[in-house]
């Protein structure tokens, strides 16, 4: 499909790549809610347990089916994008529902929201549905990919929920922590508190409570921005077991003009390699740098009980750089700076969209983007983790610096944050 048209509510298209990317959009205004993806992968109209639930707190299907590969921004356009890999989808997996879910007001206060199925493999729009007659939802059903007669099909459905993510996810039979109820005046009296009832159409049935589970999901995600750039760690239940950090990009292309421009941007983005990399402070005084280069890629078990999970050049394609934090051992970390450098493939980090998602294996997502960078720059903080008594702080610091001459973003971050290390020069 070249072109695709914009799809009216309950129609449905087919989906012939073997592999999709799901993108929400809309625009970012003053007063308006945060807007953030999920993907319930159902069985015969329900979850099988509550792993079938993607989102930004849970952000891989365990099949690696679907993922949630995490927003981005350009200007006032804001994206939250899944990837669907068909070929890795279990057979008695029917259903993919494609939800979104506002955090902090209403969708009526949402402009331009839109879904659209993508063909990664050229860019190619297969469906577009535009969702404009939101009013007092916090959560919509905007469409699904479901399986018919052996072939994959997108159905636009635009079905609204007044009880948020919560009422969304347990309809479906998700078990849910703590669910954020809705103001009453948001409620029908009559509805059964446990359950959550759509907001359109109003005659859906209240469907069979959720089956007892283990441990439900955790549905709150902490953002860092500018005015509340700092957060700890055991305020939002992660004070043991694995830190994830995750840094995820993609570059927006801008092609001005043809020929031998266009040659040298794509050939320029093509080998671009991104390296996480992080300076290290233990409490008995030891200081190192856990990097892709000279291949310290630390050790979870042993000191720093910081690991770096390997060396992707792909960013978005895939689950970009990954990171980990054992914190069983928190008390041994001093302060760890996570940072990035530009190994190859770019002078700057100009046109890099990036997010970093910091994942406690227990409690609540801590995220943040990158802002646009303005200057020649091929080092970036990322994030600070300070010790403070028993607790980690996690500050969101986002500081492009700019190497000088002949010297290293490694040595240009220690000066930065007055590490005090001797480096020497490494290769990968």
């Amino acid at each position: 499909m070249g072109a695709s048209m914009t799809m009216q509510k309950g129609t449905n298209v087919p989906v012939p790549a073997p592999a999709v990317r799901v993108e929400l959009g809309w625009r970012a205004s003053p007063g308006a809610p945060d807007v953030d993806a999920s993907a319930l992968l159902l069985v015969s109209g329900k979850v099988r347990s509550d792993a079938d639930f993607v989102f930004y707190n849970q952000p891989a299907h365990r099949s690696g089916a679907v993922r949630h590969e995490g927003k981005q921004t350009t200007g006032g356009a804001v994206t939250d994008t899944l990837a669907v890999d068909f070929a890795r989808m279990e057979p008695t997996v029917d259903r993919v529902v494609v939800a979104a879910s506002a955090d902090g007001g209403t969708f009526g206060r949402v402009t331009g929201l839109y879904v659209r199925i993508v063909d990664p493999a050229n860019g190619s729009e297969i469906a577009r549905f535009e969702s404009a007659d939101a009013t007092v939802e916090t959560a919509f059903i905007l469409g699904e990919l479901y399986l018919r007669q052996g072939a994959w099909k997108f159905r636009a459905v635009g079905q609204g929920y007044d009880t948020g993510l919560a009422g969304l996810a347990t309809d479906f039979g998700i078990s849910v922590d703590e669910p954020r109820q809705a103001p009453p005046s948001q409620r029908s009296p009559a509805a059964p508190q446990p359950s959550a009832r759509p907001a359109a159409p109003r005659t859906a049935p209240t469907p069979p409570p959720a089956p007892p589970v283990v441990q439900a999901v955790r549905l709150t995600k902490v953002t860092l921005t500018k005015e509340a750039p700092s957060v700890s760690l055991s305020k939002q239940g992660g004070t043991s077991g694995a830190l994830r950090v995750n840094l995820n990009w993609e570059v927006r292309k801008q092609f001005k003009g043809w020929g031998a421009k266009l040659g040298r941007a794509v050939a320029m983005h093509a080998d671009l390699d991104l390296d996480l990399c992080a300076l290290y402070e233990l409490t008995d005084g030891s200081k190192g740098v856990v990097q892709a280069l000279g291949n310290a890629f630390g050790s979870l078990r042993q000191p720093p009980y910081i690991h770096l999970d390997g060396d992707d050049r792909t960013g978005a394609l895939s689950t970009g750089e990954n990171l980990t934090v054992n914190l069983d051992h928190k008390d041994r970390l001093r302060r760890v700076l996570i940072f990035v450098t530009v190994y190859e493939g770019a002078r700057s980090f100009a046109d890099l969209h990036a997010t970093v998602t910091l994942q406690p294996q227990n409690g609540a997502a801590i995220d943040f983007s990158l802002d646009e960078c303005t200057v020649p720059s091929t080092v970036c903080a990322l994030a600070l983790i300070t010790r403070n008594g028993g607790d980690l702080t996690v500050q969101r610091e986002a500081r492009y610096l700019v190497p000088q001459r002949g010297v290293s973003p490694q040595r240009t971050i220690d000066a930065a944050y007055g590490w005090g290390m001797n480096w020497t020069p490494g290769r990968k």
